[in-house]
């Protein structure tokens, strides 16, 4: 079982990636903090194999978390769970020893991936005895890149995605399908598939608005613990 301490400073999203890690086998949750120093005082309290590192917390920056972790000489691995996009961070990242980088915000099926390709690193790099050749240590390497192939669901597209996205994301009272529709310029029903991948991912939350005459109207809003710092 590969124990992962959650680090969060958010309240929901740190319940929701609880509940993402739980979901994927092989995986346990020993603890839930949501500052640097709860980082350290976690590690020294308990075994950790891997920490879900959000890089904004109120007493450092997650690349200074993985320094000190480092420096105190915890022998940890660190998926980044961040909004921080600027390269330099990313390139900083790779220095202190995240092994992957995932950005905020994601859906269940991005961090499954990305547990299920750590713990096959795991599994390869334990086996006993040296490597046979460069294509096997270029293999385990690779094994914790993401496909490169889209996780989109056939007839869904990418950038129609990030127009909802940021469509929603705009919406202060939220959105329904027609009026997501008539903002981008897709179909009611093309629409509507879109905010339904959303919320079926936990990115975006579903309700029911009443009218004064008809059925209700679902409304769609940007979930909460998606927002950036």
């Amino acid at each position: 079982m590969i124990r992962v301490l959650v680090v969060e400073d958010d309240p929901v999203a740190a319940e929701a990636h609880r509940q993402y890690v739980e979901r994927v086998a092989g995986f346990s949750v020993v603890g839930v903090v949501h500052t640097a120093a709860g980082v350290s005082r976690a590690l020294r309290q308990r075994e950790v194999d891997l920490l879900l590192l959000d890089f904004y917390l109120p007493d450092a920056h997650g690349l200074d978390v993985c320094r000190a972790v480092r420096a105190a000489g915890h022998a940890v691995d660190v998926i980044a769970v961040t909004s921080a996009r600027d390269l330099a961070v990313v390139r900083a990242a790779v220095s202190a020893g995240v092994v992957q980088y995932l950005l905020k915000p994601f859906t269940f099926a991005a961090m499954r991936d990305r547990l299920e390709r750590y713990a096959r690193f795991l599994d390869d790099a334990g086996r006993a005895g040296p490597a046979i050749n460069q294509s096997e240590v270029d293999s385990l390497l690779a094994t914790l890149r993401p496909a490169e192939t889209s996780a989109l669901p056939t007839g869904m597209s990418a950038p129609t995605l990030a127009a909802v996205v940021a469509a929603l994301r705009d919406a202060r009272d939220g959105l329904s399908a027609g009026g997501a529709s008539d903002g981008i310029g897709v179909s009611r029903v093309t629409a509507r598939r879109y905010l339904e991948y959303l919320a079926d991912n936990g990115l975006a939350v579903r309700s029911q608005r009443y009218g004064q005459i008809g059925r209700p109207e679902l409304w769609y809003h940007w979930a909460a613990s998606n927002q950036e710092p």
